[in-house]
């Protein structure tokens, strides 16, 4: 193990470039093998980093059908569990496959079956998830929620995705966040998914007529039971309510891509569904709170 530590501490020293000395498949299973490891410094500082390093300079260019096919069975690792190490895997998985459909958003290299089916994968995925733990101490970020997001958020940047698929798509993060959960979702979640959402409505393609009641069954959560067993806000009404305010904050204020021709080509102009959205959030957001509003 030590030899293997300072294998890649090297590689990290030499800017993440590829090792001439070893073959590349040999080193992508090691490093696929550790996105899993419970040590945040395998993990998340040195497996991660070279992977998506190594994908988005185009080293898996040729490979990448089967690369993104074969990671994407790290999804499905222990699924179901709450609170097991396992979700490790799953959600640094979900990081990786991002960072191979953001790969092909950049060089086109994909056909449209392929990254629908991935789609498919992660979106089955993130509607069964139960770990939402966001920091677990000792091990670092699992981060479901927001991983989660960060790959729905690359999938609607996809041409492949048109207005079917980002319907799905809004439909998933509705379905995710309307499923019952004791997780609160309180390291940032809501903001990485309404970010998510912005990429799908500066596609402009999803009319309000989608929208609106889309926003509607998710705000439905709001509605106070008659009777209250664990509080109010409930942790589903509560992670509703933040995402609701965070959309609403993101879609008023305006949000930026990152520093890419085909992100700053999307988000050059606010979407057209703006206005209409902003009227839909705010009468969602005062009726979840009539006593404040």
């Amino acid at each position: 193990m030590r030899v293997q530590a300072e294998f890649w501490a090297d590689v990290m020293a030499r800017h993440l470039q590829v090792p001439k000395d070893r073959p590349l498949d040999e080193m992508t299973t090691e490093l696929i093998g550790m996105i899993g490891d419970t040590d945040p410094r395998v993990r998340d500082e040195t497996a991660y980093p070279i992977l998506a390093t190594w994908i988005d300079s185009g080293v898996y260019d040729d490979l990448l059908l089967g690369f993104g096919d074969g990671l994407s069975h790290g999804l499905v690792s222990g699924i179901g569990e709450d609170g097991t190490d396992s979700v490790f895997r799953r959600t640094f998985t979900a990081l990786l496959l991002g960072e191979c459909v953001s790969r092909d958003n950049a060089a086109h290299l994909l056909p449209g079956e392929v990254v629908v089916r991935w789609g498919d994968r992660a979106a089955a995925w993130f509607i069964r998830e139960r770990d939402l733990r966001g920091y677990v101490d000792g091990k670092g970020w699992a981060h479901a929620g927001a991983h989660g997001a960060d790959l729905l958020g690359e999938l609607a940047r996809s041409r492949h995705f048109g207005n079917l698929e980002l319907t799905v798509l809004l439909d998933v993060v509705g379905d995710r966040l309307l499923q019952p959960t004791q997780h609160r979702l309180v390291h940032g979640e809501d903001d990485r998914l309404a970010y998510a959402v912005m990429a799908a409505f500066h596609r402009n393609l999803l009319g309000i007529d989608v929208i609106e009641p889309w926003v509607a069954r998710i705000a439905n959560a709001l509605i106070r039971p008659r009777t209250e067993t664990g509080g109010w806000p409930t942790p589903t009404a509560f992670n509703v309510l933040s995402f609701l305010r965070a959309l609403h904050v993101q879609i008023a204020v305006g949000v930026k891509g990152r520093n890419t021709s085909t992100d700053r080509a999307l988000f050059a102009a606010t979407p057209e569904v703006r206005t209409d959205v902003l009227l839909t959030l705010l009468d969602h957001l005062r009726k979840g709170s009539p006593w404040l509003f």
